[in-house]
């Protein structure tokens, strides 16, 4: 029997187990932006051990995009450096599932796909660093709105591993040009959220044709007096490993993360201009 879903704004304030709770008992399957604000979010790749060694390589030589935060054992859906109780199978609002190089389907449990060759791979997310924008009064418009941060496809080669390589993926938030700065500097201090941007301005500088047609999440306005800033997207690795035809590999689907029980990387403090 399906179950009453939660609304977002019901969850705004919970607890990073409150909120995993709701989502294991199917009854919150939407995004997470806002949620849990000073835990870790994070992006997830789950494949077969034959490949894990060739992806982890990949994420180190591409730290910006796919910032390891934790790594499973084999065949183990916990991950305990993340939270105690997390149980990677029903913990996500939404998963991807590909095989053969190829979207299978979109479920919210994958406890009758795993396996006991699996590794869970987790990737820090922006999610983290949002937080401490809007704690220094920059807002984030698709938070605001209740949307999906809205992702790009870019011509920004990545370094290869093995059979994994392409190119980034990033993320757009539309900035007061006043506070572009301070967004570089504010989000800096999550190296493990995708660190400072990676440009701004004129999309098609790394090729992105529109920025009101994303490739994945919402499209947002850019108003006056606003810049388009860009940072690297845990989306990329989904590509990579899409690329890479798997015969099988899991990922969340875009802005259904998985919430942590360790803290972010750096406190989410309000910082002095310039400090």
């Amino acid at each position: 029997m399906t179950q009453t879903q939660i609304p977002h704004a019901d969850l705004v304030g919970q607890s990073a187990g409150a909120v995993r709770a709701a989502i294991r008992a199917g009854r919150y399957d939407r995004h997470t932006a806002g949620l849990a604000p000073g835990h870790l979010q994070c992006n997830l790749a789950i494949l077969p051990e034959a490949y894990a060694l060739d992806f982890l390589r990949f994420c180190l030589r591409n730290p910006k995009p796919c910032p390891i935060v934790g790594v499973s054992d084999t065949g183990n859906p916990m991950l305990p450096t993340l939270g105690r109780d997390i149980d990677i199978r029903t913990d996500v609002p939404r998963y991807r599932v590909f095989r053969d190089g190829a979207l299978a389907e979109e479920v919210t449990d994958i406890s009758d796909i795993w396996r006991d060759d699996l590794v869970t791979v987790a990737l820090g997310c922006s999610f983290t660093f949002e937080n401490a924008l809007v704690a220094n009064g920059i807002p984030v418009r698709h938070i605001e709105r209740d949307l999906t941060v809205p992702m790009f496809r870019t011509s920004l080669p990545l370094v290869p591993a093995g059979r994994f390589s392409g190119e980034m993926v990033v993320t757009m938030r539309p900035i007061a040009k006043n506070r572009v700065e301070d967004a570089y500097r504010i989000s800096a201090a999550f190296p493990q959220a995708h660190g400072a941007p990676i440009g701004q301005g004129d999309p098609a500088a790394i090729g992105i044709a529109d920025l009101d047609a994303p490739d994945w999440g919402d499209a947002v306005e850019v108003a006056a007096g606003e810049v388009p800033v860009y940072w690297a997207c845990g989306v990329t690795p989904q590509n990579v490993l899409l690329a890479a035809n798997l015969p099988l590999c899991i990922t969340h689907a875009p802005g259904h993360m998985l919430i942590a029980d360790v803290a972010e990387d750096a406190e989410t403090t309000v910082l002095p201009p310039g400090g």
